[in-house]
């Protein structure tokens, strides 16, 4: 095999994976917990960017449950940020698993 022909190849994956990285950046996925009483929205690069809590999931008295409630919904949407990530990543690796690439 053509070293210098390899080597281009895998600079233009490499290229491929930074503009997939990027545009993960601006993706959103959003995800809810409590019959949407909690929703967190996440980037595709998986920073949270956003949690809203309904004014009626606040009760002092069972804080437990509005904890869980934002666990949930975060765990959901780095769930599905992975996801989206994931198959992006597919897309340019031809579905190959590279380690260190997410």
């Amino acid at each position: 095999m053509n070293f210098g022909k390899m080597m281009k190849q895998v600079q233009q994956a490499q290229a491929k994976m930074a503009a997939v990285q990027e545009e993960l950046k601006s993706e959103r996925v959003d995800a809810t917990a409590g019959g949407g009483m909690v929703r967190v929205v996440m980037t595709g690069d998986l920073r949270v960017e956003s949690v809203e809590i309904d004014p009626a999931a606040i009760d002092p008295d069972d804080v437990e449950l509005l904890q869980d409630m934002v666990a949930a919904a975060t765990n959901e949407a780095l769930r599905a940020a992975q996801e989206l990530a994931n198959s992006k990543m597919a897309a340019v690796t031809g579905g190959l698993s590279i380690p260190g690439l997410m």
